[in-house]
């Protein structure tokens, strides 16, 4: 009887530890599409911070998780955190190059003022040529938008580096506030990677 009781509480013990470590690996899910609760950058492990869609008038263009090294839900303590950080995007519709590319530099420049623009002048024309380099993207394709410290901003596309770091770490800001600025691309969108609305 005794032994049955152990047997009983280690079975017990057993599956909480079980079903504790199911819920941490539980990845978000946005219109159908997971995002891991964690990612590597760098070699540090970052948590995703929120994740959402961005639908452009009735269509849904793409979903975006952005991983950072501890949650925040602030714009201005998401652009302080030192370390790297991840933006996800997985597209939900295709878009030729040229559109992809035109939206990303309109949102950098909705999101930045001149003195910005003339300071980073280099590192937008060099992100402008990296949608240049693809034919577009298609459904289901995943692009990470990777800040990798002391070197800059990574893009990659499904597994593949696309171009050269882009090298001013300050960049990286003005890259996040296509989603984050006084001006996003898509307010609801803004709110869920913040992490304060779904």
């Amino acid at each position: 009887m005794v032994a049955t009781r152990l047997n009983l509480k280690h079975w017990c013990a057993g599956t909480l530890i079980a079903l504790a470590v199911a819920q941490g690996s539980v990845a978000a899910e946005v219109n159908g599409i997971k995002f891991d609760d964690t990612t590597k950058v760098a070699g540090k492990e970052l948590v995703l911070n929120g994740a959402g869609v961005r639908t452009k008038v009735i269509f849904k263009v793409y979903a975006a998780g952005l991983y950072l090294g501890e949650k925040k839900n602030t714009v201005a303590d998401i652009l302080k955190q030192e370390g790297p950080r991840r933006v996800t995007l997985v597209m939900m519709r295709d878009v030729s190059s040229a559109d992809f590319g035109d939206a990303f530099l309109k949102g950098i420049s909705d999101n930045t003022d001149a003195a910005e623009k003339a300071r980073y002048a280099g590192q937008i024309a060099k992100f402008g040529e990296l949608f240049g380099a693809i034919p577009g993207v298609k459904k289901g394709d995943v692009m990470h938008l990777d800040l990798i410290p002391a070197a800059g901003t990574q893009a990659e596309l499904n597994g593949k580096k696309l171009g050269e770091i882009i090298s001013d770490p300050g960049f990286y800001n003005a890259m996040l506030r296509i989603w984050l600025g006084d001006k996003p691309a898509d307010s609801h969108l803004k709110g869920a990677l913040l992490g304060v609305a779904r």
